[in-house]
């Protein structure tokens, strides 16, 4: 009965991951939050690890969708659209400079500092929630009927494909969302919303793919059947689950603004902080 319960676990923070880590609400933010309610039995390295490895899933489903445009070897492809690849893949590498360059050596620091205490953690989280929230809907309202400097993918230049990575690296930040800072900095600097949809999918999975490296490293391949079970159970919900958000997502930036994500954030991240105010009387 208590595999069975993990298991569950596992399938709810899997369909929270597949969820919230493509909508910009936040997905460290939510496991972080659903954690303090349905905490896995297992250490708290493991957990850490859990909740950086389930995000495999949904970088995965990125894969899947966005194949024929990743993938430069199709021999549908002319030579214009090879180069079209490749040079989306240098840009995706320049846009990953600063996560590399400012985030990276900093991570153990980062991670003592936001991650390791509940009470810094959700007090983080709840901020993070509210003042992001706040800047989309004054985004949004600073850039309507603004047309968009940068209106397709192919026509991204490096320069702002760096200064998209420079958004990045607020994710770092619990509760600010990866994806949620690159799509706001994606529209500051001129891009149309689908546009930075699109990119800030692909460039998870360099993104995405490194953390989870990293956290296995160093956690060590010393896992229990039942850790295996939950890793690889929370990793297949979170790609299910994550092929249904990108799609939705996608369908919703042609016909709709971010607002309604702030708003969402802005309203759990107020909830949040009373929660944790009351919790702790503080």
């Amino acid at each position: 009965m208590a595999v069975f319960w993990e298991l569950i676990k596992a399938v709810i923070l899997g369909i929270v991951e597949g969820i919230t880590e493509w909508l910009p609400i936040s997905s460290t933010g939510h496991l972080i939050l659903v954690d303090e309610f349905l905490k896995l039995e297992a250490s708290a390295e493991f957990r850490d690890l859990f909740l950086v490895v389930v995000q495999l899933g949904a970088i995965l489903s990125v894969v899947v969708l966005f194949w024929n445009r990743i993938w430069p070897f199709s021999a549908k492809k002319s030579k214009r659209e090879v180069r079209g690849t490749f040079s989306l893949w240098l840009k995706i590498v320049v846009a990953c400079i600063p996560t590399i360059v400012i985030a990276l050596p900093f991570e153990d620091a980062i991670e003592r500092l936001f991650y390791r205490n509940t009470i810094t953690s959700s007090i983080t989280v709840a901020a993070a929630l509210i003042v992001y929230g706040v800047l989309f809907i004054v985004v949004e309202n600073l850039n309507r009927g603004k047309a968009p400097r940068i209106g397709t993918l192919p026509a991204l230049d490096y320069k702002t494909a760096l200064g998209i990575g420079l958004f990045q690296v607020l994710a770092v930040i619990p509760g600010t969302s990866r994806s949620g800072a690159t799509i706001l900095g994606a529209i500051l600097i001129g891009t149309s919303r689908t546009v930075a949809a699109e990119f800030t999918f692909l460039l998870a999975i360099p993104v995405m793919f490194g953390a989870s490296f990293l956290k296995l490293i160093k956690f060590g391949l010393h896992f229990t059947g039942l850790e295996i079970a939950v890793l690889l159970t929370g990793t297949v919900v979170a790609f299910f689950v994550s092929m249904l958000a990108i799609r939705f997502l996608m369908n919703f930036v042609k016909k709709h603004d971010f607002k309604v994500f702030g708003w969402y954030r802005i309203v759990l991240g107020v909830i949040v902080l009373l929660y944790f105010l009351i919790r702790y009387g503080l």
